[in-house]
């Protein structure tokens, strides 16, 4: 069997940062197959981890596979939606049917939401004006009470400052 030089170029690439960032792909895809820990997140980040850390891969840059994903999923704004349609698919109401109780905690968490964003505006711009808040910021603030991490994220880099 005749090997090529070429084909060994990424192994001489491969330093400890890669093989770190390789290691922890795999044990994200070990986890999420074999232990089945949130499988519906772990393998694809660890399928991603694994393909965008791949030594002379370039899966992550300019025309790459992973690039390509990002310009036609994210960029558009389609993956998110399909995640939350596919999440929202998921949802097992067994628990809340046989408790419907629940259903105030879920309440709860939408009216800590709200209360920290009337308080950050009674702060700041509202009536008070002891924090230099303005709309925008109150509402950054009050959504990062939900504990959603990418809606925050987006509401505090959309808003104008």
């Amino acid at each position: 069997m005749d090997i090529n030089a070429s084909e060994f170029l990424g192994l001489l690439n491969l330093n400890w940062q890669y093989i770190v960032m390789l290691l922890i792909g795999g044990i994200l895809l070990w986890l999420g197959i074999a232990k089945k820990v949130e499988p519906v997140l772990l393998v694809p980040i660890g399928t991603g981890c694994i393909m965008a850390n791949l030594p002379l891969g370039e899966v992550a840059e300019k025309g790459g596979f992973l690039a390509l994903l990002s310009e036609v999923g994210i960029h558009t704004e389609i993956f998110p939606l399909l995640i939350f349609i596919g999440v929202g698919a998921m949802i097992d109401f067994g628990p809340f049917l046989k408790q419907p109780y629940t259903i105030l905690l879920g309440a709860a968490a939408q009216f800590g939401i709200f209360g920290t964003f009337f308080l950050a505006y009674l702060l700041g711009d509202g009536w008070l004006h002891i924090l230099d808040f303005s709309l925008q910021d109150a509402a950054s603030i009050g959504i990062i009470g939900s504990a959603d991490g990418p809606t925050s994220i987006f509401v505090s880099t959309t808003l104008p400052i």
